[in-house]
C-alpha cells in the first residue's frame, strides 16, 4: 500500500470511500491536521482532490467532503471479444461519454483490431470535449491470457496472431499515455465487483460465450496467478469426453463440450444448423428442446467444474456471465453445484448473473486503470515530479 502518510495514500482513502473529511483523514493515518490540510492542499493544487459539498452538521463548523476531482481526465477502454470490438471515453467517476461497437473477429490479428480501437479513439475523443492529453490512462480486456507486467497475451486459444504482440506498447506508441492489459474475465469480475459487490472481498466471475473463462478476485484485488493463467478453468479436462477437441489442441477440455462454440457444433453435428454462438442462443431463447437441453447439460458440466473451484477458494459471490448466461445453462450449474460442492462451502455464496451484461468489460477496465493510475506510489511519484 506504499507509505501510509503520503499525500497518494491519503487520496487512496477518499477514492475508495474509506475517509471523506479531513478529520476522519486525520483519525485514519493519525497525522496531525496541518500535515493533512499541507498533504490535501497538494493533491488539490495538482487536479487530484476537489470538495465536494459539506457533512450535514450537528452543531459547530460543518465539515467539508473530500471527493476524487473528475476534472482530472478521462479514461480510454476497449473491450475486445472473439467476435466484436468496444471502445469508449469514460470519466473518473465512471460515467460512460461515448462509445462505437462493431463486429470484427479477434482472429483478423492485432493490426487489424488494434487499428479500429485506434481509430475508434480518434473519433470518440472530440466528441467528449477532452483533450488527448487529458486521458490518464487506457485499459483494454482480451479474450485470453495476459502477462499483465508485459502488455500482452501468451498463448492464446482463440487469438491467433496474438501471440507475444506487444499491444500495450502498441497503444503507448499511438497515444503517449500509461496503457493496462487483462483477461476480459478478469475485467469483468473487477466490474461486477467494484459496482455491485463492493463489500465482497472474494468473488469468482465464470465467462461462457465462444470459450470458458474465470476472473478471480481475492482481497479487493484481481489474481492472476505467476504468469496471468488463473482462472482459465475452460481447458481443466473432463474424464467422459476424450473424443472432444479443444481449440487449445487437447482433448476433453471444459471448452469443448460445453462452451457455445462447441454447443452450437453439436446442434449443427445433430441435424440443425448453428453456425454461431448467436444463433444457438436465439434457438435455446425460442425454447428448441435439443437446444436446451445442450445449455441445460453444459450448465450441469461447469458447475461440476465449479463445485471444485467454490470448495478451494470459498467466494461470497458466484457470477454467472456471458452470452450463455440463461434460465437454463445457470438452473444446470445450480444443481451441479448444490449437489457436488460441501455444504460448507456454500451456505453463503450467493449464486448470481451478470448486472452489468455487455459493459462489464470496459466497467472492469475503467477500474483497473483508475487502480493503477491513481495507486499511492503513482500519485506520490507525480507529485515528486511536479515538484522539481
Amino acid at each position: 500500500m506504499g507509505n501510509q502518510s503520503s499525500a497518494g495514500h491519503l487520496l487512496w482513502l477518499v477514492r475508495t470511500g474509506r475517509a471523506r473529511t479531513r478529520a476522519e483523514l486525520q483519525t485514519y493515518t493519525g497525522l496531525s491536521r496541518s500535515t493533512v490540510t499541507q498533504r490535501i492542499d497538494a493533491l488539490r493544487a495538482a487536479g487530484y482532490l476537489r470538495a465536494s459539498g459539506v457533512e450535514g452538521s450537528t452543531g459547530g463548523r460543518p465539515a467539508e467532503l473530500l471527493e476524487l476531482d473528475t476534472g482530472h481526465g478521462v479514461v480510454m477502454v476497449a473491450d475486445l471479444g472473439a467476435n466484436h470490438a468496444r471502445a469508449a471515453i469514460v470519466d473518473l467517476s465512471g460515467q460512460l461519454l461515448a462509445e462505437e461497437h462493431e463486429l470484427i473477429k479477434i482472429g483478423v490479428g492485432p493490426d487489424a483490431v488494434l487499428g479500429w480501437v485506434d481509430d475508434a479513439f480518434a473519433r470518440l475523443l472530440p466528441k467528449t470535449g477532452w483533450e488527448p492529453t487529458q486521458v490518464r490512462g487506457i485499459g483494454v480486456g482480451v479474450p485470453g491470457p495476459v502477462e499483465f507486467d508485459a502488455g500482452m497475451v501468451t498463448q492464446p486459444p482463440i487469438m491467433p496472431g496474438w501471440d507475444g504482440y506487444p499491444i500495450a506498447e502498441r497503444l503507448r506508441t499511438t497515444w503517449n499515455r500509461p496503457v493496462y492489459i487483462d483477461n476480459d474475465a478478469n475485467l469483468m469480475a473487477l466490474g461486477e465487483q467494484t459496482t455491485h459487490y463492493p463489500d465482497c472481498p472474494t468473488l469468482v466471475l465464470v465467462k461462457v460465450a465462444t470459450g470458458i473463462g474465470a476472473g478471480v478476485i481475492v482481497d479487493g484485488q484481481v489474481y492472476r496467478g505467476i504468469d496471468g493463467g488463473a482462472g482459465d478453468i475452460g481447458h481443466i479436462r473432463l474424464h467422459d469426453y476424450p473424443q472432444a477437441r479443444c481449440q487449445c489442441g487437447l482433448y476433453g477440455c471444459l471448452a469443448a463440450v460445453a462452451s457455445g462454440l462447441a454447443l452450437a457444433q453439436r446442434l449443427t453435428a445433430d441435424g440443425t444448423p448453428t453456425s454461431s454462438g448467436a444463433e444457438l442462443i436465439e434457438r435455446i431463447r425460442s425454447g428448441h428442446a435439443e437446444a436446451v437441453h445442450l445449455a441445460r447439460t453444459a450448465g450441469k458440466l461447469v458447475g461440476e467444474v465449479l463445485a471444485t473451484v467454490v470448495c478451494l477458494l470459498n467466494p461470497g459471490v458466484l457470477v454467472i456471465a456471458g452470452d450463455l448466461a440463461d434460465l437454463h445453462f445457470v438452473t444446470g450449474v445450480r444443481e451441479m453445484l448444490y449437489q457436488s460442492a460441501l455444504p460448507r462451502s456454500t451456505r453463503r455464496l450467493e449464486v448470481t448473473t451478470s448486472q452489468l451484461g455487455d459493459r462489464a468489460v470496459l466497467t472492469g477496465a475503467h477500474a483497473m486503470v483508475i487502480e493503477q493510475v491513481y495507486a499511492s506510489e503513482t500519485v506520490d511519484a507525480a507529485l515528486e515530479t511536479a515538484l522539481v
